[in-house]
Formats: structure tokens, sequence, C-alpha cells
């Protein structure tokens, strides 16, 4: 019998193609964009007065939530914003976790016009030297800055000169000033200054726009119709220092009158059990992660029928994002959505950048694997150009950054001559005849390398393929061989996985391969899992494959070493 799939809560797709003589493709949706608000404030607005007594935002105190209403938010948000402009505050810098004090914190900073800048809070908590702190303080000048947790930021505010900025660890006071009268805030304004993870470098400081933001969830709203249906209810933990928790998510509670519910777990063995715990409590209808999120849920999810059923129980659809999510991972999340609905679930993504606050495609076709991530949603432009042998996607419309906060030179470079932005990324049309099928990402043009016969490895697909055959016993792989003879791969395995195991589903990958770049020579079992600290895992939670290769440079030597290490697995 075919199992019956959930409907999915999209508007279906209608997707206009032009060619170029040159072999650019131009794609965009037909649906024109909606008008909508110029800043997200006027949605918190809007609802403070349909549903003032709805939750907004709350965080877990003792056995149950803090919990704050849209009025509320509202009445305090107004109070934060007249206390900065008494202060003449020019930025706002956030440094710790995401809160109810930070999102009261970032909406009075909006309502103010002044730029909002949330930080991650490893560059305070994990980092050695504050470096990339320095450089961000340096750059953003904050007038107040949020650190709440006592002493944990104590170190970093004694050795980063903040100037005379105001530290705050509570946002209670500020809510308390008389809000008096507020200035007009237009699109154009800079809502927050996001920086990038500064993975190959400096951190850059990506201007984000009111208009950005809002054009954004008036997008989402077009093309998943089930926010119009029923408020969206999240438990997310996604960093607010990134644009897929804080903008996209966070933003979505606000904009569309939902609740998010602050998850202080993590996917990390410490504290996914805290996930779990908050789970019990809260049941949502939409549920965001990343991939290693979903890997370290699942296992819980399938041991426990009870937690299963109240995952999927309101669940309009399972969303994934920052890396391609494995088949194997898929086949599993249908499973478990199968028995607990007698329906297979909806999963689904998107396609996005810290420049693009973030969505400029989202998948809202119905998906039977991974691979796609999207097509352009309403107001944005995709232009899919050559590149050697791939295309490298820019974009152009009202969410797309107007520059780097600081930094006219890489604002210049990151633009072409028609004012698209340039990602970096490749991508591929799913199916060259329907644009409606998708566009499928092909990597990260920076990560692809030559090996030493010239033939190109691309590392994205490489690294999905291997998991999906390999996903029983790793958990992660980095993708290695720039100018050597054949690719090898340092590998996270599973506790537990054998390398007998690893190296039984390589030799199945290497079956159906036949092409060198491809094809897997070795793999050396890494004895030391992902340092957050170091960068190798991101806020989000997906793997830094550059960062591991030069941290890891030693083993990378070992892999391609002639004779062989003997631990070292040779196909």
């Amino acid at each position: 019998m075919t199992p019956v799939r959930k409907r999915a809560p999209f508007a279906p797709p209608d997707i206009a193609i032009h060619r170029d003589e040159d072999g650019t493709v131009r794609l965009h949706s037909r649906t024109p964009p909606v008008p909508h608000p110029e800043t997200i404030v006027a949605h918190l607005d809007r609802w403070a007065a349909a549903e003032p007594d709805r939750t907004l935002i709350a965080e877990r105190r003792g056995d149950g939530w803090r919990e704050v209403s849209f009025a509320e938010a509202a009445r305090m948000s107004r109070g934060i914003a007249a206390a900065l402009l008494c202060r003449g505050t020019a930025s706002v810098m956030a440094l710790s976790e995401n809160s109810v004090d930070q999102a009261l914190l970032m909406l009075g900073a909006f309502r103010a016009g002044v730029p909002f800048c949330p930080v991650s809070p490893a560059y305070s908590l994990l980092s050695r030297d504050f470096a990339k702190l320095k450089h961000i303080v340096r750059l953003v000048r904050p007038g107040l800055v949020l650190a709440e947790g006592g002493d944990r930021f104590a170190s970093a505010l004694a050795t980063v000169d903040f100037a005379d900025a105001e530290i705050v660890d509570q946002v209670e006071g500020l809510a308390a000033t008389e809000p008096g009268e507020l200035p007009s805030v237009t699109g154009d304004m800079t809502a927050k200054i996001l920086f990038t993870s500064g993975s190959t470098g400096t951190p850059k400081g990506v201007i984000n726009t009111h208009r950005m933001l809002a054009s954004n969830q008036a997008a989402l709203a077009q093309v998943w119709t089930c926010l119009a249906e029923r408020p969206p209810v999240l438990l997310d933990w996604l960093p607010w220092s990134h644009t897929f928790g804080g903008n996209q998510n966070l933003g979505l509670a606000i904009s569309h009158g939902g609740t998010l519910y602050i998850d202080d777990g993590r996917p990390t063995p410490e504290r996914i059990g805290r996930t779990v715990e908050n789970l019990a409590l809260v049941s949502p209808t939409l549920h965001f992660n990343v991939p290693r999120g979903l890997d370290m849920l699942l296992p819980y999810l399938e041991a426990d029928t009870a937690l299963r059923d109240r995952f999927f129980e309101r669940l309009d659809f399972v969303f994934y994002a920052g890396a391609t999510l494995p088949l194997s991972l898929w086949r599993r999340v249908e499973a478990l959505g199968q028995a607990a609905t007698g329906e297979l679930p909806v999963l689904t993504t998107c396609y996005g950048t810290t420049e693009t606050a973030p969505m400029a495609l989202a998948a809202h076709l119905v998906l039977q694997e991974t691979g796609v991530v999207g097509v352009p949603i309403p107001g944005v432009e995709a232009k899919l150009v050559p590149v050697g042998d791939k295309l490298q996607i820019a974009l152009r419309g009202p969410n797309i950054t107007p520059g780097y906060a600081g930094r006219p030179d890489l604002t210049a470079e990151s633009f072409d001559a028609e004012g698209y932005f340039l990602t970096g990324d490749a991508v591929r049309l799913a199916d060259p005849a329907d644009p409606n099928a998708g566009i499928v990402f092909d990597g990260r043009l920076a990560e692809d390398f030559k090996l030493s016969t010239g033939t190109w490895v691309s590392v994205g697909a490489l690294r999905v393929a291997i998991i999906a055959v390999c996903g029983a016993a790793v958990s992660d792989v980095v993708v290695a061989g720039h100018d050597r003879d054949a690719v090898g791969l340092l590998v996270f395995a599973k506790p537990g996985a054998t390398a007998e195991a690893i190296r039984s589903g390589l030799r199945r990958h290497n079956a159906a391969q036949p092409a060198s770049s491809t094809r897997i020579a070795r793999a050396l079992i890494l004895d030391a899992p992902p340092d957050v600290e170091a960068g190798e895992i991101t806020d989000k939670g997906y793997l830094n494959q550059r960062r591991v290769l030069e941290r890891r440079a030693q083993q990378v030597a070992r892999l391609f070493a002639d004779p062989a290490d003997a631990d070292v697995i040779v196909m």
C-alpha cells in the first residue's frame, strides 16, 4: 500500500525562466510580492491589539516558563526605545544567549531606529584572546551591551575595550522608562548588524535593514499557507546571532502572531537531553533544525512513543537548513511521522545567507527526498551564472543587504554590474525543463578543489553521498585531497562504530562511482570530536569543513602518507 502523505501547507510555485546566450539562467516567481509594513514592529503592534494576552516569547524558569505576551512585549519595547533615545544610544549589542530580555531589547532598538547587534556568545565565553569580539566592538561601537548571566562575561568585559558603553544584565529598568514620542522608522534604516562566522577570516558585519526583515516575512506568508490558518508555535534553539534563528524564526513568531518557546538545549551530547525535556512540555506546529540537530534528536523520538506522538501531533512540517539532510535521516523522520499520525510528514527547506535575511529560495513544493533547496520566493530574482563547469547563484530583491558595515571594498566585490548579490554558492536545476521542480544546492565554490590530475571535486555533494551510505557509522566527514592524486576523508565516527563498518560503507559508495573525483581512496577515523571552541562546529550546529582541515593538518598528512599509516583505511 502506498503511504499517505500529509497535505503540504504550501502555495504551489509558479516560476518563470529565461536563458541568456552565455548560459546564464534567470528565474523569478510569477507571484507578485504583497504589500507589507516597512518594519516587523508594526506586526507586533497589530497582534498586541488583536491578541493582547497571547504569549509571544517564553523561556524556561524552574519547572515552567517565563512568558511575555504580545501586549507586554509592545509596552516594554516602547519603554526600552525611549530609554535608548534618552541615552543617545547609537547602537545596541547583546553578548548572551537567546532570552526574553534579548528579544525585548531587540524590539526596543527597532522602535528607536537603533541598530541591534547580537553577537555569538562563543566570542565572549569560549575565546582565549577575544579577537573576534574586539573586532566587532570596534566596528559597531555599542552604546549599550546586554550581558546576562552574572560573572560569565566578566573576562570578556574586562579584556575588551567597550569604551563608555553601558553594560546591563537585564532590561527591566530600561522598560520602565516613560515612552513619550518615538521616531518614525523606515524600511531603509538598519535594523541589525549580523556577523558572519569568520571561519575563513575576520567576521563581516552584514547590514540588515527593516525592509529586508519585513519583506522576508511577507514572502513567507505567501508560500507557507499554514501561517494564515493558525498561529505558529515553535520550540527553537537556533541562535539569534545568526540569520536562521534570529531573523526567520524569531521574526516568524512576531510577524504571524505565533509563540516561540526558547529551547535552552543544544544538539550536543551534553545538552540534547534538555531539548528532549523541553519537547515534553511543548507540542510545536513547526520544527526548525539543522541536520546535526535532527540526527541527535531522532534516537529519543524513536525510543519514546509518547514523545514521538507529542512531537508530530500538531506538526505542519519539519524544516531543515544549514546543510543538506542525508537521505537516511530523511527516511527516519518519515518513518517516525507515519508511525505517529498514519501519514508521511512534510519535510522542507530553503536557501539563503546572512545577506538575504535569510530566505531567498523556498521549497514550497512537495519534496520526497533530499537535494532541492527551493525556488525563488515572490520578489526575489535568481541568476545562475556559469563559473567553470558550475553555476553560481546570484540574487536580487528587497531582502538583499545593502552591504557590509565599514567595508565598502567588500560591498563592491559582492555585487555584479546588475546589482545581483554574488553568493559564492553553486546550484543546478533539478529538472532543466521544469523550473518549478526546484534548484539543487551544488556546493560552495570556495570549498571545491582540484586533484593533481586537474579534476574538480564537489565537496558538498560528495559529503552528503558518503553520509547517506555510511550514516549508521559516521556522524560527519571532511573531504580532503587538494592537489593530491585522490580523495580522502577525515571521519567523525558514531559511538561504537568500527573501522570495518566504515570500510564497508565506503566500498558500497565506490562501487557506484566511476570517477576519481567521487571515489574515496583513503579514510582516517579521528580520535577527537569536533571542537566547538576552535570553531570546528558553528553555533548553528554544522561542521566547518575548512576549519577542520586547517586545525587537523597533521591528520591530513597522515591520511595521505606513503606508506599508509596503520590506522588509515585504504580502499
